[in-house]
């Protein structure tokens, strides 16, 4: 069995907690604004984790949907890439699956997000957060 292999049988496919991040009011002004997803690994193991951005509709609607806004992410060179965004019951969210990475013991992750709200009329809340495996 390949190496690979054995770590991705290591680490459940559906995160097993998570580490909720303070949240803030969806700024729907137009502009860009960062956030930021920080977890530091205090384990002595190193863990699979994956950082996570999500948007949430208000409980009585209008749901919010992708067109709504605009995500990128900095990557590693400090570029912005764009971020294709999964929706669920007025629920925007960034996939874990492509995130997911490995964690080695007391290093932290930090992913800065972009996020440009398009429609003026958008309102909601932004939500940061970690996915933990195993």
């Amino acid at each position: 069995m390949a190496a690979s292999t054995a770590a991705q049988e290591q680490a459940p496919a559906i995160p097993t907690d998570f580490v909720d991040l303070p949240t803030s009011a969806l700024p729907a002004d137009g502009e860009p604004h960062e956030f930021t997803v920080t977890y530091r690994n205090d384990s002595t193991a190193a863990r699979t984790v994956a950082p996570q951005l999500l948007v949430t509709s208000p409980e009585a609607g209008p749901f919010l949907t992708p067109a709504d806004v605009r995500l990128e992410r900095r990557t590693a060179r400090g570029c912005w890439e764009p971020v294709q965004v999964g929706t669920q019951t007025g629920t925007l969210f960034t996939d874990l699956t492509t995130a997911r990475r490995t964690l080695p013991a007391g290093e932290t992750l930090t992913q800065v997000y972009r996020l440009t709200v398009v429609n003026p009329e958008a309102k909601g809340t932004v939500a940061p957060r970690v996915a933990l495996y195993g």
